[in-house]
């Protein structure tokens, strides 16, 4: 009875963050383009009609989207950010993460950081260093702007409301302009096929920063693994290094070290202790 009464909950909770995230997605494509039919709707997101126009009830409900005939208009006003409204699950894995990850960032670097929010524990950690940082985050730019230490690039490009990163053409076209030294890519889901992330117009914009980078980090706590989502992003070979918990299990270790990656491994409770005297962790650029 109690597994049964564990199952629900767990069932539950997979269906409430589902559709959250397809509402996002949702949201998302509506922002972008100001209008769109139900068929656009239907097609873009995977789902059917009935799920759509329940979707959009509850938009138009909170303000975000307008009914009209044959479709539906945004309606919103400015980013909510809502991933930055609250301390995120599992935080204390994504300090630990972000605290591993800078260790193999040496100051002279250009770095890429997608938004998310264990990147935005690395870019915390990153400030103050002398480095080159490239971002499609808003939250992350945020951080550096008036850091005189740093050089800072914007992607421009739409905005998401959810989490307040750029993306879409705009942003595709200057990424293809740049190289970086490093590229940090947080994940929606990690498969045996690759990383995948929740949202189309993302999925694209961090493909071109691979494309951009000479080596590539994810940032991923051990939750995400065994997961798919919408899009699949890269496959795991083209990714140098994945940084995790200690809660990721031995045979995704396997997993990860036979496709390729280096594997990095953080203690959360050691780099807690590390991180309460909130002094982040520096290298110096090669000689």
């Amino acid at each position: 009875m109690v597994a049964f009464f564990n199952h629900n909950i767990e069932h539950e909770a997979r269906r409430i963050v589902q559709n959250h995230d397809r509402r996002g997605r949702l949201l998302d494509l509506i922002r972008v383009r100001g209008f769109a039919s139900i068929e656009e709707i239907t097609r873009e997101l995977g789902v059917s009609e009935s799920t759509a126009r329940r979707d959009l009830d509850v938009l138009e409900e909170q303000g975000s989207a307008r009914r009209t005939h044959g479709g539906v208009l945004y309606a919103g006003g400015m980013p909510r950010l809502a991933e930055f409204g609250e301390r995120p699950a599992n935080w204390a894995a994504k300090r630990a993460i972000a605290a591993r990850a800078v260790e193999e960032i040496s100051d002279g670097e250009t770095v890429l950081l997608d938004g998310g929010t264990t990147t935005y524990e690395v870019a915390r950690l990153l400030v103050g260093r002398s480095l080159q940082v490239v971002t499609n985050s808003l939250p992350v730019a945020n951080l550096f702007a008036s850091e005189s230490r740093t050089d800072l690039v914007l992607l421009g490009g739409y905005v998401s409301p959810r989490t307040g990163v750029c993306l879409g053409p705009y942003a595709n076209e200057l990424l293809g302009r740049l190289h970086v030294t490093t590229t940090v890519l947080s994940a929606a889901g990690i498969d045996t096929e690759g990383l995948f992330n929740a949202h189309l117009l993302l999925a694209e914009t961090e493909q071109a920063m691979l494309k951009a980078a000479g080596r590539v980090i994810v940032v991923a706590d051990s939750s995400k693994f065994g997961r798919k989502s919408l899009t699949l992003v890269s496959p795991l070979d083209a990714i140098n290094l994945v940084v995790s918990d200690e809660g990721l299990s031995q045979a995704w270790r396997d997993r990860i070290a036979a496709a390729g990656p280096r594997l990095a491994v953080a203690a959360v409770e050691a780099a807690e202790a590390e991180l309460s005297s909130e002094t982040p962790p520096r290298r110096s650029r090669p000689a």
